[in-house]
């Protein structure tokens, strides 16, 4: 796809003929190929229309049915910001009673969709052409907000931006350009030094322009935002997704923070505030006590895994593994909670003995600070993953007070 097919799709026949197409089903592509080319399609719309029906599909599940609208690239919606998540950066612009923002690196243009929804005008840029025209073409619904090829380093910020009410938004490209890994997708980079545009430009732009964010990965060190800025770990279901940091008003609390999303239920947010600084730990395995917590992986990336052990009056399994042991049982939104069963040194003989005893015959496998092979370990379990005609049972193996450990949970509903 160039940008002109970009251009064709998002023409009114473009959008005629993605609007026309029926449900995807991959076994039904070619006659509808053929379909499309014998109505007068020309083979290059009804090829482009094709891999839109298709990358729609795949992107429900990031932008559910606003995916229907939308125009993608295979990279951009890799890389695209899920719609709750930019919906979540949008109001912290919103807030601030900004009136235009400066989209560097806007990508397929999910940002600035979200900011745009709120009423703020966007200045999109992307260094791909290509990817420029999507973002443009996303952009429709919102006459305002344009995106166009081009530089974070090019881009002419105001010389007042807080009497102009302007921010700057940057999703600094970090993949290498040209270069794939086995799946054909362009490869990670993790370095500052690597990023695109430079850490340093965005720290001079947040100089520039107060109202500054940007989104990292979520391996960004503890060290590396400024004092006086927020760094902010997004979770979803589970998944950490990225580390945002924010200048100046959108700001809402100095420090780390994490901010935890589920599908279905509301975010939750944990800040310095809510988290003891120096969590307790345990001594022994005997020391466990009948709950366990599973803290969310945002939370322990942000390194707040205290706010757990206050909540709950526990302890750390071991330092750093987001695993908290308590003798409270509290319903948080940011960790799950377990009933500890059992608990035993980590030894496969006596783990399968204790499961033989109990006939189960179906095992989940959790793990935490250990690297165990699941496939070799249900081998020598002699343990599937199904429960067949036996019970189940959950097993965390981690390590606690510095030994290997089982233990057999339960999981609340």
């Amino acid at each position: 796809m160039d940008v002109s097919t970009v251009r064709a799709l998002a023409s009114p026949e473009g959008h005629e003929l993605l609007s026309s197409l029926p449900p995807y089903d991959e076994a039904t592509v070619l006659p509808l190929q053929a379909e499309l080319r014998a109505r007068g399609h020309s083979p290059d719309l009804v090829a482009a229309a094709l891999t839109q029906h298709r990358l729609r599909r795949r992107a429900e599940a990031k932008f559910g049915e606003f995916a229907s609208g939308m125009l993608f690239t295979p990279d951009g919606l890799e890389q695209a910001t899920r719609i709750e998540v930019a919906a979540a950066h949008a109001s912290r612009y919103a807030a601030a009673s900004l009136a235009t923002v400066h989209d560097l690196g806007c990508g397929i243009g999910s940002d600035a969709m979200a900011l745009s929804s709120l009423g703020v005008t966007v200045h999109g840029v992307d260094q791909d052409p290509l990817t420029a025209a999507v973002a443009d073409a996303n952009l429709r619904p919102w006459p305002d907000s344009r995106a166009r090829p081009g530089q974070a380093e090019h881009v002419e910020l105001p010389a007042d931006p807080l009497r102009s009410r302007v921010g700057v938004w940057l999703d600094p490209a970090r993949r290498t350009p040209g270069r794939t890994d086995a799946t054909g997708r362009t490869r990670r980079v993790f370095r500052l030094d690597q990023i695109s545009p430079r850490w340093e430009l965005v720290l001079d732009m947040a100089t520039a322009v107060p109202a500054t964010g940007v989104k990292m990965a979520p391996s960004l060190p503890h060290d590396v935002p400024p004092l006086g800025t927020e760094a902010q770990w997004t979770s979803y279901d589970g998944t950490v997704l990225e580390c945002a940091v924010w200048w100046g008003p959108l700001v809402r609390t100095a420090g780390r923070s994490a901010l935890v999303m589920r599908r279905g239920a509301p975010a939750a947010r944990v800040d310095q505030d809510q988290s003891e600084e120096s969590p307790p730990s345990l001594r022994t395995l005997g020391g466990l006590g009948p709950y366990l917590y599973e803290v969310d992986r945002a939370v322990v990336q942000a390194g707040l895994v205290g706010a757990v052990t206050a909540a709950t009056g526990g302890a750390e399994v071991e330092p750093g593994l987001g695993l908290v042991s308590s003798d409270q049982a509290e319903d948080l939104p940011f960790a799950r909670r377990y009933r500890v069963l059992e608990a035993m040194p980590y030894d496969v003989k006596a783990l399968r003995a204790w499961l033989r005893e109990r006939s189960i015959t179906g095992l989940t496998i959790k793990k935490r600070g250990i690297r165990v092979d699941d496939d070799q370990l249900r081998r020598q379990l002699k343990i599937g993953r199904g429960a067949g005609r036996g019970d189940q049972a959950v097993i965390v193996l981690t390590r606690v007070a510095g030994e290997q450990s089982v233990l057999v949970v339960e999981a609340f509903s």
